[in-house]
């Protein structure tokens, strides 16, 4: 397995099982990736919203911008929220 898809393996596993803990409550992809990457989580921003976009096209989770869901074609600008609908 290839560093890349090993490290989107990761995130969609950190993004289901935040969502997991979180019992149905939304969550912001910062708080994955500081979960993560406590001391370096900003340079994963870029990879967790792809990764966040993607499990969203693929319907296990929702993404909402001002309580309202985004566009799924289009990667959002601004804050985002995240709440999981489909447990793996």
């Amino acid at each position: 397995m290839d560093k890349e898809k090993r490290d989107d393996t990761i995130l969609e596993i950190a993004i289901m099982e935040m969502g997991r803990m979180r019992k149905g409550a939304s969550f912001c992809p910062s708080e994955v990736v500081r979960w993560l990457y406590p001391q370096d989580w900003r340079f994963f921003m870029d990879e967790i919203k792809q990764e966040m976009m993607k499990l969203y096209r693929e319907g296990k989770i929702l993404v909402t911008q001002k309580d309202k869901a985004v566009d799924p074609a289009i990667l959002p600008k601004g804050p985002v929220r995240i709440k999981v609908i489909k447990l793996l």
